[in-house]
């Protein structure tokens, strides 16, 4: 069994964010991978866990859930990216509440380019600061999980989701 390379675990974020009244039916999610300029990228699970210990030594766990989030960090901003262009405007306008939530697709792939397993979820996309060094223009931002993880299948060259079915 051979280690699993990094490249073949992608993710996805809507750079669309569900434009404002377009109903579930008639949006398509303009899906963009991240990880052009990442070195890292890593989901945070922060398992929600709570240790207790009687009197007696005895020992319990108690596992209440995940509280998942992200750093995107750098971000660089490319002309013509639509995600930058939606985390410029969230930082500009200082945009909160549901102006920051869209979709995120998390994907493993087989070295043959087919699909593992994929799964969507709303997040929350929360830029951090806007600026950068020398390199380039940079949007930095965190992803945080916020339900709704469903199973399904991902095309890689539409960049579509399907949920599986309950079948």
């Amino acid at each position: 069994m051979g280690k699993i390379e990094r490249k073949y675990l992608a993710h996805f974020i809507d750079a669309g964010f569900g434009i404002k009244g377009a109903s579930e039916s008639t949006y398509t999610p303009s899906y963009v991978r991240l990880g052009k300029d990442l070195e890292e990228y890593n989901e945070e699970l922060n398992p929600d866990v709570e240790i207790k210990k009687n009197i007696l030594g005895e020992q319990s766990v108690q596992h209440n859930g995940y509280e998942v989030q992200s750093e995107v960090d750098p971000y660089y901003a490319y002309t013509g990216d639509k995600l930058f262009e939606q985390l410029s405007k969230i930082a500009n306008e200082r945009k909160t509440g549901s102006d920051c939530i869209t979709t995120k697709v998390d994907v493993l792939l087989k070295e043959d380019g087919s699909i593992e397993w994929a799964y969507r979820e709303d997040v929350w996309v929360i830029p951090n600061s806007v600026g950068g060094d020398t390199s380039g223009v940079q949007v930095p931002f965190t992803v945080y999980s916020a339900g709704n993880r469903v199973k399904g299948t991902f095309d890689l060259s539409a960049k579509t989701f399907t949920p599986a079915s309950d079948g």
